[in-house]
């Protein structure tokens, strides 16, 4: 079953861009209570699915690209999701695969399309941009583990992740603006927070920026 060239069915034009993984139980339970719906795949598994898809487009040859795309199913499978490009607009899409049928969505069995994750594989910059400002990002979470506690290395990991991701921007050039977005709204949806790590996240970021401030940027 393969993973690319699907056409997608209409209401899959409706983007869902936040990647709203679950949240504690508890809080899922009561979003589902209140008619909200989350998608049943949490945040970092959306991150590797998305890594894996573009490391199966830089591969050298069709067996590595395939070890790629076999990882990538096997990551949404432990979810029960199903991965797909959708070539028409450049989107990793993940399906619940009760969606799906002999590599088929099935229109009829689509009951909450909230259940559905989308990313956008055509972020501003190019491949060879946003594979630099990973690896600077990881790097700096990287720089951050080796003076801070644990806390701060997971605050600092999941805000690379939202630069890297969201904006194929290094830690240090994120906007005011983008960072008040991570703040209010991917970090409490997407990053799965302790109460200890809400609570030093003023403190990790302010970590980042000195760790990256150390060290050399990406480059334009």
């Amino acid at each position: 079953m393969g993973d690319t060239d699907e056409k997608p069915p209409a209401w899959a034009r409706d983007r869902v861009r936040e990647l709203e993984a679950a949240e504690p139980e508890g809080a899922a339970n009561r979003a589902r209570d209140e008619g909200a719906r989350i998608p049943d795949i949490p945040a970092d598994a959306v991150d590797e699915a998305e890594r894996l898809t573009r490391l199966a487009r830089d591969a050298a040859g069709d067996a590595e690209a395939e070890h790629y795309r076999a990882r990538r199913r096997e990551v949404a499978a432990d979810y029960d999701y199903t991965p797909r490009v959708r070539e028409t607009d450049d989107t990793l899409v993940l399906y619940p695969s009760e969606w799906v049928e002999s590599g088929e969505v099935q229109l009829g069995r689509i009951d909450d399309t909230d259940r559905a994750v989308e990313v956008s594989l055509s972020g501003p910059g190019d491949a060879d941009r946003y594979r630099a400002v990973a690896a600077y990002n990881e790097a700096v979470v990287e720089a951050v583990a080796e003076r801070a506690d644990e806390v701060h290395v997971e605050n600092a990991r999941s805000f690379a992740t939202f630069a890297s991701n969201h904006y194929v921007r290094p830690v240090d050039d994120v906007t005011p603006e983008m960072r008040a977005e991570f703040r209010d709204e991917y970090f409490p949806r997407n990053a799965w927070p302790t109460a200890a790590q809400v609570d030093a996240l003023g403190t990790s970021l302010e970590l980042v920026a000195e760790v990256a401030a150390t060290l050399d940027d990406p480059g334009p």
